[in-house]
C-alpha cells in the first residue's frame, strides 16, 4: 500500500505524533536535541553523561564500564553502541531502530549495521568531505556564497606564508584555519613571525591551509535542512566567541543568542538567501538533511562572508529547535527526520521560509557554554544540579527547582542550567562545566557580555567545588562534546 503524501505542517506534526519507529539520539548528552522527544513519539536519548541524575524519562545512560580514553565524541558513540546494556535495551524495544548522532564515523556506521539499525544522516565519508574547511570554500564558490578573501595552500614556513599572502593580496594580518577543528582549536591569528612560531607545528605539514585576510567582524550562525523539496532555513543567530569568562580558547565558540533584530533586515535577508543557495549546492554534492553555516559579518561594510559549514546538528541546534517558529510550526530537525523517513511529503518551501523570516516568529533567548577557563586540574567534589536557577536581587545565584524543560524559565531572573561535569570528574582547562540558557540577551549591542550575564556565569561557577589533584593526571580531553 502506497504511503499517503503529507501536504502540510499539520499532517507532518500528526505523523510524528503517531510515529511507531524507535528513533535514538546517541551522543555524550542530549543537549543538541533537547526537547525533541516531546515532538516525536518513540524518540529516546542514549547518552554517556547523565546530566539529570536519572530524572529524565527519555534518557538512557548505561553503567560505565572500563574503556580506552576517549579522544573524540565518535569514540564515545562507538563505546555506547558496543555496551551490552545499550544493545540489549535497543533490541528489547523491538522494531528496526533509527539512529541519529552529533558525530559519527565509519566504525559507528558498522556498529549500527550490526544492530540492524539505520543511520538517518548522510554517510560519514560524505560528511567528512564537506566538513573540510577547504572544501567548504569550494562548495561556497560553486553556490555563489563568498568567503573572506583567502588563499588555499600548504604552508612550508613563515617566509612561504608571507609570500603567499602578498601574492594573494590578503595583507599581513592573517587568520589561518586547518581543514578540520572546532571552537577555536585550529584557528590561528598570525601577525608576526612570533605568532607563527607558536602554532608552527599545527600549520606546517598539515596539508592545505585556509589563509584569510583578517577582518573586524561579528560572528553569526544559521541552521537549515536540505530536503528533496528544497532547503528550509532557520533564523540568523548571533554567536558568543572567545569570551574569557566562558572559554580559554581565543576565537572559540561559547554560545548563541536568538532575537528578532539580531542584525539589520537586509543582513538577515541576505544571510537566509545565501544559506538557501548553499543548501541547494549541498544537494548537488549528494548531501541532504540538517546543516549549519557560520557567517562572518564585516562591521564596517556589512558584507557577509561564509565562515564554515557544520554538516550536522550543532551546539546551536537547541536554540533553533526551541524558537517561537518551531512551536508555531515544527522544529527544524523534524524536517531532517522526515527527509530520511521515506515518507512522501510536499511543502511550499518558499512560503515556509518566508513565514520563518517574519520577526514575529522569533523570541529572545540566549545560551552560554561555560568551560573551566583556568590553567589548572582538580577533581570536583560538588557540582550544581541540572534545573532552574534564580538570581536574587543582590546578584547571588541559587538553585530553585529541578526541571529538564528550558521553557520552564519564567523570566530573566531565572535560567535553565544543564550540568555536564559531575562530582568525581576531573576539572581541567577547557572542560565543559555546563550550559546556561536564559531569556533575553546575554550580550550588549556592542557584542560585550552584559553585567547580568557575568553575574550568571560567576554564580554558576561558584557552585562548583573541587579538591587538589592526586599524582595521576588526566590526558588531553580538549575535544568538543556539544
Amino acid at each position: 500500500m502506497a504511503k499517503k503524501k503529507l501536504k502540510n505542517i499539520s499532517e507532518i506534526r500528526r505523523f510524528f505524533h503517531r510515529n511507531e519507529a524507535p528513533i535514538y539520539f546517541i551522543s555524550a548528552t542530549n543537549f543538541n536535541l533537547l526537547g525533541l522527544d516531546e515532538w516525536v513519539r518513540n524518540f529516546k536519548y542514549v547518552n554517556y553523561l547523565d546530566c539529570y541524575d536519572g530524572k529524565h524519562p527519555n534518557v538512557f545512560c548505561p553503567t560505565e564500564l572500563p574503556h580506552p580514553e576517549f579522544q573524540s565524541i565518535e569514540d564515545i558513540n562507538n563505546y555506547l553502541l558496543q555496551h551490552k546494556e545499550v544493545t540489549d535495551w535497543v533490541k528489547d524495544r523491538g522494531s528496526k531502530p533509527k539512529f541519529v548522532f552529533l558525530m559519527f564515523d565509519q566504525e559507528t556506521e558498522k556498529l549500527a549495521k550490526e544492530l540492524g539499525a539505520e543511520v538517518w544522516f548522510p554517510k560519514a565519508k560524505l560528511r567528512t568531505r564537506v566538513d573540510n574547511k577547504i572544501e567548504t570554500v569550494r562548495i561556497g564558490n560553486k553556490a555563489g556564497v563568498p568567503s573572506v578573501p583567502n588563499i588555499l595552500s600548504e604552508v612550508k614556513d613563515y617566509k612561504h606564508l608571507t609570500k603567499l599572502a602578498k601574492e594573494g593580496g590578503v595583507g599581513d594580518d592573517l587568520v589561518l584555519q586547518s581543514a578540520f577543528g572546532d571552537s577555536g582549536h585550529t584557528t590561528f591569528f598570525i601577525k608576526s613571525e612570533a605568532d607563527f612560531r607558536r602554532h608552527e607545528h599545527e600549520i606546517v605539514g598539515c596539508g592545505e591551509i585556509k589563509i584569510m585576510k583578517r577582518i573586524k567582524c561579528r560572528g553569526s550562525a544559521i541552521e537549515a535542512c536540505s530536503t528533496k523539496q528544497g532547503t528550509i532555513v532557520g533564523p540568523l543567530m548571533t554567536e558568543l566567541v572567545g569570551f574569557p569568562e566562558l572559554t580559554p580558547y581565543r576565537g572559540g565558540w561559547c554560545g548563541n543568542e536568538i532575537f528578532a533584530t539580531a542584525f539589520p533586515p537586509k543582513v538577515r535577508q541576505k544571510a537566509r538567501k545565501l544559506t538557501f543557495d548553499f543548501g541547494e549546492q549541498l544537494r548537488k554534492e549528494g548531501y541532504r538533511g540538517y546543516f549549519e553555516l557560520d557567517f562572518l559579518i564585516e562591521q564596517k561594510s556589512g558584507e557577509i562572508y561564509l565562515g564554515e559549514l557544520n554538516p550536522r546538528i550543532t551546539g546551536a541546534s537547541s536554540m533553533t529547535n526551541h524558537a517561537a517558529f518551531a512551536h508555531a510550526d515544527a522544529p527544524l530537525f523534524l524536517f531532517h527526520l522526515l527527509e530520511f523517513s521515506g515518507q512522501p511529503f510536499e511543502l511550499d518551501i518558499e512560503e515556509l521560509n518566508a513565514r520563518w523570516a517574519d520577526p514575529n516568529m522569533i523570541d529572545s533567548w540566549s545560551q552560554m557554554v561555560i568551560k573551566h577557563t583556568e590553567d589548572s586540574v582538580d577533581i570536583l567534589t560538588h557540582a550544581p544540579e541540572t534545573g532552574i536557577y534564580r538570581m536574587l536581587p543582590d546578584g547571588r545565584v541559587v538553585f530553585d527547582r529541578f526541571d529538564y524543560h528550558r521553557r520552564a524559565v519564567e523570566s530573566e531572573q531565572e535560567a535553565f542550567f544543564l550540568r555536564i561535569l559531575k562530582p568525581g570528574d576531573y576539572r581541567y582547562e577547557g572542560a565543559d562545566l555546563g550550559i546556561l540558557v536564559t531569556r533575553g540577551r546575554s550580550m550588549t549591542n556592542s557584542f560585550k557580555l552584559t553585567e547580568r550575564s557575568k553575574k550568571w556565569i560567576a554564580g554558576i561557577k561558584s557552585a562548583f567545588a573541587a579538591r587538589p589533584l592526586p599524582s595521576a593526571v588526566p590526558g588531553d580531553h580538549a575535544f568538543k562534546i556539544l
